[in-house]
């Protein structure tokens, strides 16, 4: 039996989906992007190559074995991009969530099945058709899941809309005892500077109390607002454009005190460890090109 229990992106992490780099694919066709990040480093000639894909991720298996964290992978699918886990499903508490995600998308959720079959009786939910939703845009607070999604208009004209309202009214009823609070997020079908692809690109709790955010990346000032009020001004660490189109909010917790973190982002690891943070820095500005980072390549199952 897997036991599985999630309540916050920040507590001692005990066991984890890791994406699977082994055989992503290759280079895609420019109209086979569902990105615009991908589809401007297809066009630079400057895609990740197998190779290096694999050497990032394997540094990042090697910090997970470092801190004892039982890492599980997914089932390979050939020639299928399978790096970032974190979309193809979520835990909430002691339930597994598995989502609807775009159609370009849809194969990934099959190499998960394996671990399906080991979950506790009833702690398998399968969203309506109705709901759209992918993992990055999901984010557990202890008494608050954060949810980044799109009002029908953007959710209807961009590509790179995940997650829709529907979505957040089921797990509203699904969890009554959680408090759902919705952000909405712009969205560009073209330029990755001014689109928020989920909502771990423009935000992140980390330690106890803090948060990485990106203000732009909100279409509401006040969903910013709640954000400062509910962290405190003090307690966040607010990134610039660049930053976020680098994908600096996107690292990943193993526990209140360590994060896992992209070697380059120089300044935001520098504040981590005035802050108190134990840095494990990692190349993975490779896997950066594919508008993705540590967050999005990897599936808490379980924190203490």
């Amino acid at each position: 039996m897997l036991e599985i229990n999630l309540h916050n992106e920040t507590s001692k992490l005990e066991a984890v989906v890791l994406g699977l780099p082994d055989d992503f694919g290759g280079t895609p066709k420019i109209e086979d992007c569902y990105d615009p990040k991908s589809r401007e480093y297809v066009a630079k000639g400057l895609f990740p190559t197998q190779e290096n894909i694999t050497k990032e991720m394997n540094a990042v298996l090697e910090v997970f074995n470092k801190y004892g964290v039982k890492v599980y992978r997914l089932e390979n699918i050939p020639s299928l991009n399978q790096i970032f886990s974190r979309d193809i499903g979520f835990v909430i508490e002691d339930k597994f969530i598995v989502p609807n995600i775009i159609s370009d998308r849809s194969k990934e959720v099959e190499a998960l099945s394996y671990l399906h079959s080991q979950f506790r009786e009833g702690s398998l939910i399968k969203m309506p058709q109705n709901t759209r939703v992918e993992g990055g845009d999901v984010m557990l607070c202890n008494d608050y899941v954060f949810v980044g999604y799109s009002e029908a208009e953007d959710f209807e004209n961009y590509q790179v809309a995940r997650t829709n309202k529907a979505a957040i009214e089921f797990l509203q009823t699904t969890f009554p005892n959680k408090q759902l609070k919705g952000f909405e997020l712009k969205k560009s079908d073209d330029n990755p500077k001014e689109n928020a692809l989920h909502l771990d690109c423009c935000f992140q709790p980390i330690g106890h109390d803090s948060a990485i955010v990106y203000k732009e990346g909100f279409k509401n000032i006040s969903d910013v607002d709640f954000l400062i009020n509910y962290f405190g001004e003090d307690n966040i660490i607010f990134i610039s454009q660049d930053e976020m189109y680098q994908m600096n909010s996107n690292i990943f917790s193993i526990s209140p005190e360590v994060i896992i973190s992209e070697k380059g982002f120089n300044r935001l690891n520098d504040e981590l460890r005035k802050r108190g943070f134990t840095v494990e820095e990692v190349p993975y500005a490779e896997i950066s090109k594919m508008e993705g980072l540590l967050r999005c390549s990897t599936l808490p199952l379980r924190r203490v």
